[in-house]
């Protein structure tokens, strides 16, 4: 990390496929939004069943970005 200001944001991800997915697709489409993302902490996993078996996974992430001077 450089030196400046940070702003945290929260955001969650879906996937059926994986947990990797989940995040990216997070990241991604906040991208499209904010800018100069910088970095993620996984913050929660989770997901949900269907027929015994991992429908979606879910995963909360905590996202920073420099805050523009």
């Amino acid at each position: 990390m450089t030196e400046g200001v940070y702003k945290i944001i929260e955001l969650a991800g879906s996937s059926p496929d994986s947990i990797e997915e989940a995040v990216n697709k997070a990241v991604r489409q906040a991208s499209d939004t904010v800018r100069k993302l910088s970095w993620f902490t996984i913050k929660e996993i989770r997901g949900t069943l269907a027929q015994d078996a991992v429908a979606e996974w879910q995963a909360i992430i905590r996202v920073g970005f420099k805050v523009e001077e």
